[in-house]
């Protein structure tokens, strides 16, 4: 097996606000497993806020290449294995994990739903993210759209454009990304009217300190985002958290992302799957989980101007799962 990876530039339509800051463009790092004239494709995006640093996982392949190549192409769950003794960060690991699926797809000529004898009856639809902005741009931009479902970014607590987005007759979540405080969440909890929201995402700063303040049978449908990372332990947020959003980078790829969802499903919590700022690579990853899920996050390729790959799409909002082997990716 060979192993090959590139950073690349994904160009933004347009600038990405959120709490965290202003983004024009996000970096990615494409990995490439090969074999038996196969390829399979993995992606992370450089995160600031997660400390997430591609120059720094360059370096750690170019030390690791060597074992990863020794590998023999065996079932993904041992690939993984394998992948967990090298101790990586969840996005690297990721992107590896996600590259070996496809891999091993294409040479078994199985898609990942039947690899994983995955029904695919029905794909929520994914919503699309409205930056964070005044909020005359955030109405026009929902009132103008060809897609159903919206996220909305928020980078403060206002009561009043709250109570504007429950009046937009869409279906709208909100994402705050740890912007609000305890006070402002315990106002959402007690406005019925909150209800109307699909879900509202990471609303506090993460840390079990701060969620405790939340209680999961108010009104809002909290969903931890930041709060939901690899090794959580989803009793500490089931009290709290009524839905968890489950991002491949975070929980380090398809393979613990799969018993993840067992485990929330055992728990009761509702699922997103969520997404970064993607190429086609990494969404396409995303979309093969879908049908296990309640929401879809899946945005990410529609957002860049210069996408890098071919396979499952978002379409407003209607996620076309590629039936291709493996994950179905090719590069363009």
């Amino acid at each position: 097996m060979k192993l090959s990876w590139q950073i690349v530039r994904l160009n933004l339509k347009e600038t990405f606000s959120i709490s965290y800051g202003n983004y024009a463009f996000r970096e990615a790092l494409v990995v490439q497993l090969s074999d038996y004239g196969e390829r399979g494709y993995g992606e992370c995006t450089g995160i600031d806020y997660y400390n997430i640093s591609l120059p720094d996982f360059d370096t750690k392949l170019h030390q690791i290449k060597e074992k990863i190549e020794s590998e023999k192409i065996n079932h993904p769950a041992e690939f993984y294995q394998f992948l967990a003794s090298l101790q990586l960060p969840s996005f690297l690991r990721s992107a590896l994990d996600c590259a070996y699926w496809d891999l091993f797809g294409k040479l078994e000529n199985k898609s990942f739903s039947e690899l994983n004898n995955i029904q695919i009856n029905t794909i929520p639809e994914s919503s699309i993210t409205i930056s964070a902005a005044p909020i005359a741009i955030q109405l026009d931009k929902i009132a103008s759209s060809s897609w159903n479902k919206f996220k909305v970014k928020c980078n403060r607590f206002d009561a009043k454009e709250i109570e504007m987005l429950l009046h937009t007759r869409k279906e709208v979540a909100l994402d705050a990304n740890g912007s609000y405080t305890a006070e402002d969440c315990h106002w959402l909890e007690n406005l019925e009217a909150t209800k109307g929201f699909t879900y509202v995402e990471q609303p506090i700063k993460p840390g079990e300190d701060n969620f405790k303040s939340l209680q999961s049978d108010k009104y809002p449908n909290w969903m931890a985002d930041e709060d939901c990372q690899e090794n959580v332990d989803l009793k500490t947020l089931q009290p709290h958290y009524r839905s968890i959003n489950i991002k491949l980078v975070k929980c380090g790829g398809l393979t613990p992302a799969l018993e993840l969802i067992k485990k929330a499903r055992d728990l009761n919590f509702k699922i997103m799957i969520g997404c970064m700022t993607e190429s086609t690579v990494g969404i396409a990853a995303g979309a093969a989980l879908a049908s296990l899920t309640d929401f879809a996050d899946l945005d990410g390729a529609n957002l860049i101007a210069n996408d890098i790959a071919k396979g499952s799409s978002v379409i407003n909002g209607i996620i076309h799962l590629s039936e291709k082997p493996g994950l179905g990716i090719s590069i363009i």
